[in-house]
């Protein structure tokens, strides 16, 4: 049975304007050729060379650490693989391979829409380029996307579901295409209390996220170098505070720069599902952690998802058509 949904509790752009909403495709992508790319890795700092190689359908995103013994190597990007949230996001296989920083790559795809990718690396951490996600989109674009012939995977939010850590929270509630939006708070004058919404339609994430980069502190980039940390961390790949501002002499990208980083890992650890979410993201002051147990609590109740196949795609007819699919397919998905 098809279904469809329509988009009517989004409001329409600035008068005059065409209004065009689409999820990419219906159909599974993947890269047209291989993309190779170094840098350094944030917290090693060393160099790091990774290449992104086109993948069949319903292969997802996979890691290959070909550093490590063949056989024993493979990490698929899924969530209940994270095991480490603290400093980026890390996932692991059962033979103890791991692959950190995961983030800004995993948000570039999603935001390309490419499915199924086999992410070739020579290090236990993508490279963080300049500290955002451009470096890979702008490849990814250079390179361009190919149609496969099988329809794409969606993960449909049937109903609110929130995870909480004190006056933290991610809630994921129903939407007929991808949002997200986010709020931080900060005592540093620069940052203050900022928030941000994304459609994750229309190419949004290159231009509106795409290239935030990431931040921190003078005081916590010390302390983790003292650690053995943050050893590949510069002004060249984050926004740095000190107690008078920010440090970088270019300055910010744009004045809400922080919070649209925000939105950027949210994307990326939300990849994880492993397909799109049609539903709205919403985290109050969430990090790593929080966007990784949302996806457990999402999960583990049947009734808050729907595995579908996209049969067309969202346009500015304002409806999405899909299939229900089965439900062990659905956890396949996972």
């Amino acid at each position: 049975m098809l279904h469809r949904a329509t988009i009517g509790d989004f409001p329409r752009e600035t008068a005059g304007s065409i209004f065009i909403v689409r999820i990419y495709t219906r159909m599974q992508t993947t890269l047209n050729k291989t993309i190779e790319l170094s840098g350094i890795g944030l917290h090693s700092g060393r160099t790091v060379s990774m290449r992104l190689v086109p993948a069949d359908i319903d292969h997802g995103i996979v890691f290959k650490r070909v550093d490590k013994e063949e056989g024993k190597n493979l990490i698929p990007a899924k969530h209940d693989l994270v095991t480490d949230t603290r400093l980026c996001t890390m996932i692991t296989n059962e033979h103890g391979a791991n692959v950190g920083t995961i983030e800004h790559l995993m948000a570039a795809l999603r935001g390309c829409g490419v499915d199924n990718v086999l992410v070739e690396i020579d290090a236990a951490e993508v490279p963080v380029m300049d500290g955002s996600s451009i470096a890979f989109v702008q490849a990814i674009d250079a390179t361009g996307i190919k149609e496969q012939k099988a329809a794409r995977r969606a993960i449909k939010i049937l109903k609110d579901i929130t995870v909480q850590d004190g006056d933290k929270w991610v809630r994921l509630s129903p939407s007929n295409i991808p949002v997200y939006k986010g709020r931080i708070e900060f005592a540093h004058a620069d940052i203050g209390v900022q928030e941000y919404a994304l459609k994750l339609i229309n190419g949004n994430f290159r231009h509106d996220v795409a290239d935030c980069r990431t931040f921190g502190f003078l005081k916590e980039a010390e302390m983790l170098r003292a650690a053995g940390l943050g050893l590949g961390g510069s002004l060249e790949n984050a926004i740095i505070l000190d107690e008078h501002g920010v440090m970088n002499p270019e300055g910010l990208r744009c004045t809400d720069e922080f919070i649209r980083h925000k939105i950027l890992d949210a994307v990326g650890d939300l990849a994880l599902a492993g397909a799109v979410i049609l539903g709205t993201y919403e985290g109050h002051k969430a990090g790593h952690a929080l966007n990784n147990a949302i996806l457990h609590a999402l999960f583990a109740d049947d009734s808050a998802w729907m595995p579908v196949d996209l049969h067309g795609e969202i346009d500015d007819s304002e409806i999405v058509t899909f299939t229900p699919a089965d439900r062990a397919y659905g956890k396949t998905i996972n």
